[in-house]
C-alpha cells in the first residue's frame, strides 16, 4: 500500500473503532442504573446525557485502543 491508501485504510479503522466503542458505552451505560440520580428518566434530558455520556467514555476507549495499535507498530520498528 502507498502512503494514501495506508493513511485512508488506517482513518477508515479509526471511525469505525471508534464508532464501535460509543455503540459498545451505550450499552453498557444501559444498565446502569442512572435513574436514581435522575429527576424524570424518562425525558429528553435523561437521554441526552446518555448520549453524551456514550460519546465521552466511548472516545476515551477508542482513543486508548488507537494509541496502543499505533505503540504496537512502534515496538515492531524498533526490532526490524
Amino acid at each position: 500500500m502507498d502512503g494514501a491508501t495506508g493513511f485512508a485504510v488506517s482513518s477508515l479503522i479509526n471511525i469505525l473503532l471508534s464508532l464501535a466503542c460509543i455503540a459498545l458505552s451505550w450499552w453498557v451505560l444501559l444498565n446502569l442504573r442512572l435513574d436514581l440520580f435522575l429527576r424524570d428518566p424518562k425525558g429528553v434530558q435523561a437521554k441526552v446525557l446518555y448520549i453524551l455520556l456514550s460519546i465521552i467514555f466511548g472516545h476515551n476507549l477508542a482513543s486508548f485502543l488507537i494509541d496502543y495499535m499505533g505503540w504496537s507498530r512502534m515496538i515492531g520498528q524498533l526490532f526490524g
